[in-house]
């Protein structure tokens, strides 16, 4: 029982950082989903409510590193809201239109569509912004793995 508790863990960990680069999937559900299923498979014993309140706190910490990460990149290109709500959508949608590349040029359009449409931004200021979009994307997939990878040492130490 302990291998297939394993397993399936560490398969709930794969597919929270495959929601990296593919947005659309949930990764902190996954991340939790993980630890659930080791407690549920394995044992709670180890995970004590101290290890669920750092946990707690680092899923809060990757909803802020997201949202953060993508105004910071939009924002220091000189965007605009508009320009950052253009830019999850295409993040969003983007995949489904142009799979693998579209996680990249997704946001990119989305922001310059944006910032035409609805800010009547030039067209050199809303590229500007789809290139802060990219770049704020691309930040918040860093550091939400370094923010994943430290809740599973953590999820590791308290095993120990």
């Amino acid at each position: 029982m302990i291998w297939i508790g394993w397993i399936v863990t560490v398969l709930l960990f794969c597919i929270a950082f495959a929601g990296l680069v593919y947005p659309i999937i949930p990764s902190v559900v996954f991340i939790l989903a993980g630890f659930l299923a080791y407690g549920f498979i394995i044992s709670f014993d180890e995970l004590t409510w101290l290890f669920w309140i750092i946990e707690v706190l680092f899923v809060v910490l990757l909803f802020g590193a997201d949202t953060i990460a993508n105004l910071v990149g939009v924002k220091r290109f000189g965007g605009s809201k508009a320009g950052m709500w253009g830019s999850t959508v295409g993040l969003l949608i983007g995949p489904f239109v142009i799979p693998v590349a579209g996680i990249l040029a997704g946001p990119f359009i989305g922001a310059i569509i944006a910032e035409l449409l609805i800010t009547r931004s030039g067209i050199k200021q809303a590229f500007k912004t789809g290139i802060g979009s990219v770049v704020g994307f691309l930040t918040s997939v860093v550091v939400k793995g370094v923010i994943m990878g430290i809740m599973i040492a953590i999820f590791l130490f308290f095993l120990r």
